[in-house]
């Protein structure tokens, strides 16, 4: 439903690399590089925006939420392990999440300007 999404980051190369790292564990990279903005999007883009579908630019952050699709509870865990070490911070761990429906396995990070990022799988 959702064909792409920015928001702004205090740092885009801190946050770069963050999500550089991050979201190579759910097989995205970098599309596009601008300087003060940048895109990621799936390695082999079968659809959707050839430019990436996840905005990065520099400005002034606001609170934001966004949940990346992972094709596994491995990819949701390693998600979680990768974030750790690019330096964000827990905001739950990868497990069950019964109360979000049946099947909802995620792992929640603060990121480095405080968003709250999840990886879920709906398995």
């Amino acid at each position: 439903m959702i064909d792409h999404i920015a928001l702004n980051v205090s740092d885009i190369e801190k946050s770069k690399q963050f999500y550089k790292e991050v979201l190579a564990t759910l097989g995205n990279e970098i599309k596009l590089d601008f300087g003060k903005s940048v895109s990621f999007g799936e390695k082999d883009i079968t659809n959707g925006d050839p430019g990436g579908s996840f905005w990065l630019s520099e400005g002034e952050p606001r609170f934001f939420h966004i949940a990346f699709s992972a094709a596994s509870k491995e990819e949701v865990n390693k998600f979680y392990e990768v974030a750790l070490e690019a330096g964000g911070t827990d905001n739950g761990k990868p497990g069950d999440r019964p109360d979000y429906g049946a099947g909802y396995y995620a792992a929640f990070i603060i990121d480095p300007d405080g968003y709250n990022i999840e990886a879920v799988y709906h398995g």
